[in-house]
């Protein structure tokens, strides 16, 4: 992607005029908060900030990045670039509210699992007493919501005659985090389910071996990866899908198999497609809103 057109989508994305604020529209600012990315995958939170303000067009719209190492990185480009302005943390949203004196507002974070970035999104949460959060779950908090994904996710699925699929999650190094048991149930759907899909994770207790493993045995020499991330940046990019020798694409290259990713395309662009590009996923995030939105009225 030009670089010119990779800045413009930024700034099309944080520096976008604001929506009324709820002192006027009576509806809640709403605090998209994400981990971050630096790549140009940011153009899935455009894509989810543009479904979120149809559903909710009097609704004032943040953002809020919960990776320091990402904001640092953004921040410093844009910076060095002449850009006057800065990827914020939670806290920090949720101070210039209180400033403002805005008493009440909507956090919908969208990780996927109920992990350590969101524990940490309601510890920040706890600590800004002066205004009042509601706040969603993750995508992936109901099971009926993960079946819903999936069902979308295997639209692309190669079939059994044609290859295998490897569907990469990112995991964690945290033995007690419930997204644990969520990735367990998913290695457990897909083995049941698929006689050709196998879970992978970038960390944690499901691994890369237990993914590349199998599908090595597979007939068909051709694998598809399928991003269980909301968005496909560095680790689909280069740990995944890179052409260094390390990367899980060039272990099955060894093997004898020629793999690609599922793609979706922006502006003209191809991008590796996360689970934010899909319509399900939206939908279940703005359901989480509207329910908060609601639980808020009628406080």
């Amino acid at each position: 992607m030009n670089k010119n057109i990779f800045s413009g989508l930024a700034l099309a994305l944080f520096l976008a005029p604001a929506h009324s604020l709820c002192a006027d529209s009576g509806t809640l600012p709403i605090v998209l908060t994400a981990f971050g990315t630096s790549t140009k995958a940011e153009a899935t939170y455009k894509f989810i900030e543009s479904k979120v303000k149809n559903a909710f067009p009097d609704a004032e719209i943040k953002w809020a990045f919960t990776s320091e190492i990402i904001r640092k990185k953004v921040n410093e480009r844009w910076k060095s670039q002449g850009i006057g302005n800065r990827l914020l943390s939670l806290d920090e949203v949720l101070g210039e509210y209180g400033t403002k004196g805005i008493k009440a507002v909507v956090v919908q974070p969208l990780h996927i699992f109920t992990g350590e970035e969101y524990e940490e999104v309601l510890s920040i949460v706890k600590n800004n007493p002066a205004v009042r959060s509601y706040v969603g779950t993750p995508l992936f908090a109901q099971w009926s919501d993960i079946y819903t994904v999936v069902d979308e996710l295997k639209r692309d699925f190669l079939k059994p005659e044609e290859g295998v699929n490897i569907v990469v999650a990112h995991g964690t190094p945290t033995v007690e985090a419930y997204s644990n048991v969520a990735l367990l149930g998913l290695d457990r759907l897909f083995t049941r389910h698929y006689s050709n899909v196998y879970l992978g994770a970038v960390d944690g207790v499901i691994t890369r071996s237990d993914a590349l493993g199998p599908a090595k045995l597979h007939p068909a020499k051709r694998a598809r990866f399928h991003s269980l991330m909301l968005v496909a940046g560095d680790h689909i990019m280069n740990d995944i899908m890179g052409e260094e020798k390390d990367s899980w694409k060039s272990e099955l290259a060894v093997a004898g198999f020629a793999a690609d990713s599922v793609t979706v395309s922006v502006d003209g662009e191809s991008l590796y497609k996360g689970l934010g590009f899909f319509e399900s996923t939206t939908d279940i995030f703005i359901s989480k809103i509207r329910r908060s939105m609601e639980k808020a009225a009628k406080e």
